[in-house]
C-alpha cells in the first residue's frame, strides 16, 4: 500500500518558503504549518496571515498542495475562536498541538504539558470540533505521553472522544524527545482501537521506513519531519518510487531556497535558517559535512551564498 503523506509541522523549520520550496518537488497530500499560539485573547488577522501566507491562496501553495493551520495554548474558549476563524480564512481544517517538547511552551502549559491531563485535552478538542462547522476536520497532533507512555491510550481515547475527524501520533513520549527509536507498535495498538483516521510519526527517513511503519501500525498516512529536511525529495520517494536526491540535486534546491529566502521578508535570519539545514543534511549526505565545516564560520549572507555557489562550481568542474 502506498501511504499518504502529510509535512509536520516543525517550530522554527518549514515556515512558508520550506512549505513553497518542498510541495514544489513532491506530492505531500497535506502541509501543517508552525504553530499559533494562542492565549487569552481573539487572534488579529495577520497573525493567521504572517505563518501562514498560504490563506491569501485559497490555503494552498503556489503548487496547489493544501495548508492546515496548526494552534497551540490551553485555554479552550480561545482556541475554539481562533480554530474557527482559521477556517474562515481559508485553513483546510485546523489542528491543535499536543506534542511539542520544547520548554518554553511546556512552562506555559501548551503542546505536550498536556498530556498530563487528558480531560484538559478532551475539553479542548470539543470546544474547537464545536466550534467549527461540521464539514471540516479538527485534528490533534499527540505524543505517547509525557514522562513515559503508561498514558498512551488515555491520550489518544480523549482526542477522540472530543470529536477530532483524526489524530497524529508521534511515537514518542516528551522524555523521548526525539531519540530513536520510535515506538510505532503503540501506534498499532492505537489505530485497532479507535474509530479514527490515525497518521503515524517518528523516525522516516526513507520510503523503506515508511514502508515498515506502515506495515507495523497499518495506518494509511505517514507524517514526516526532520526526514523531510534530511532528504528533500523523501514524500516523492516514498508515494512515486523516485530515486532520493543526490548531493547536486540538494545543492541546487539549497540555492533555489537562497534566492527565494533572500527576497522574502525572513532575510535577516538567512545565515542561522541554512546552516539550521545543514544540520539536517549531515545525516544523509557526507558531502554536506563536508561543506557545512566551510560554511559555518560565515556569518553574513553574501559569503554563504558564494560560499554555495562555489561548491557547485566545483561540482560541475569535476563533470
Amino acid at each position: 500500500m502506498t501511504p499518504k503523506v502529510v509535512l509536520a509541522p516543525m517550530e522554527g523549520v518549514v515556515d512558508n518558503l520550506m512549505r513553497d520550496l518542498l510541495s514544489t518537488i513532491n506530492p505531500y497530500d497535506l502541509l501543517v504549518t508552525e504553530f499559533v499560539r494562542v492565549v487569552d485573547l481573539p487572534l488579529p488577522d495577520k497573525v493567521f496571515y504572517r505563518l501562514c501566507p498560504e490563506l491569501e491562496n485559497g490555503g494552498k501553495t503556489p503548487s496547489g498542495t493544501p495548508v492546515r493551520v496548526q494552534l497551540l495554548g490551553q485555554n479552550e474558549e480561545m482556541l475554539a475562536w481562533n480554530a474557527n476563524r482559521a477556517i474562515e480564512l481559508g485553513s483546510h481544517g485546523v489542528d491543535i498541538n499536543f506534542g511539542c517538547p520544547a520548554k518554553l511552551v511546556n512552562r506555559s502549559k501548551g503542546g505536550a504539558a498536556l498530556l498530563q491531563y487528558p480531560e484538559q485535552m478532551y475539553r479542548i478538542v470539543k470546544a474547537m470540533r464545536d466550534a467549527v462547522p461540521a464539514e471540516h476536520l479538527v485534528t490533534a497532533k499527540v505524543r505517547l505521553g509525557y514522562e513515559d507512555k503508561s498514558m498512551y491510550m488515555e491520550i489518544a481515547d480523549a482526542v477522540a472522544q472530543g470529536g477530532a475527524s483524526e489524530i497524529a501520533v508521534h511515537a514518542r513520549s516528551k522524555v523521548d524527545g526525539y531519540k530513536p527509536p520510535a515506538y510505532w507498535e503503540y501506534i498499532a495498538d492505537i489505530r485497532n482501537k479507535l474509530n479514527i483516521p490515525v497518521i503515524a510519526n517518528g523516525e522516516i527517513w526513507s520510503a523503506q521506513d515508511a514502508k515498515r511503519c506502515v506495515e507495523v501500525t497499518g495506518c494509511e498516512t505517514v507524517m514526516i519531519g526532520r526526514g523531510a529536511i534530511s532528504l528533500p525529495n523523501l514524500a516523492a520517494s516514498i508515494k512515486t518510487g523516485e530515486a532520493p536526491y543526490d548531493w547536486r540535486q540538494t545543492l541546487q534546491l539549497m540555492l533555489d531556497y537562497s534566492e527565494r529566502e533572500l527576497s522574502g521578508r525572513k532575510s535577516t535570519y538567512y545565515p542561522a535558517r541554512i546552516k539550521q539545514w545543514f544540520s539536517y543534511l549531515n545525516r544523509q549526505y557526507a558531502e554536506a559535512s563536508e561543506l557545512f565545516r566551510e560554511l559555518r564560520v560565515h556569518k553574513d549572507t553574501q559569503s554563504i551564498v558564494s560560499c554555495l555557489g562555489h561548491a557547485m562550481d566545483n561540482l560541475s568542474a569535476k563533470d
